[in-house]
């Protein structure tokens, strides 16, 4: 069974037939896409949704839709994933997230973040999650250092050709269960 999460602003659900449209139009947002190698067709965005929502009823996790609880507006996704490119730092799990431009600057991507690693930590009872980005993408690592996530200094090549030079270096920050639990003791 999925794995819902509610907040004090957001709602993190299972993904719907209704943000299929609104998903699309987040992936082709030039100012959105402007870290990942180009902007993403609607084929590619209805694959993620299938991806996710599957990963969701299989084992409860994954990248989940996002809606805010004050309007119940699809926003964008935030989640924990198992990256599908072979990395040199697996296994892993790896804290994602991205949201239409209009709800950034209000903590939304912060707040959902700590939910989906006290989800991890918490819940299924991971030891460690992973971040990474292109080094460049200082906003998304704002968010990794805001939840608790330390710049591991291991940085590395995404093993993508579609990315430019400047993209393709990326960093990646960690967060131990142990340091989460001294950080976020109830």
């Amino acid at each position: 069974m999925a794995i819902e999460i509610i907040t004090e602003r957001l709602h993190l659900r299972q993904w719907k037939d209704a943000d299929r449209a609104p998903y699309a139009a987040l992936n082709m947002d030039p100012v959105v896409m402007r870290f990942f190698p180009g902007l993403q067709a609607r084929e590619e965005s209805d694959n993620d949704i299938e991806r996710w929502s599957a990963e969701l009823d299989d084992r409860g996790w994954s990248n989940w839709a996002v809606e805010t609880r004050a309007s119940g507006n699809f926003i964008g996704f935030i989640g924990l994933t198992v990256p599908r490119r072979a990395l040199a730092f697996m296994p892993c799990v790896e804290l994602g997230y991205r949201l239409a431009r209009e709800h950034w600057g209000k903590g939304y991507a912060t707040e959902g973040a700590k939910a989906a690693l006290r989800v991890g930590f918490d819940r299924l009872g991971l030891q460690e999650i992973v971040s990474f980005t292109a080094n460049v993408n200082l906003p998304s690592r704002a968010v990794m250092e805001r939840v608790g996530m330390t710049n591991s200094d291991a940085d590395f090549d995404y093993p993508n050709p579609a990315l430019s030079d400047e993209l393709k270096k990326h960093c990646l920050y960690r967060l131990s269960r142990e340091r989460w639990l001294r950080g976020n003791s109830h």
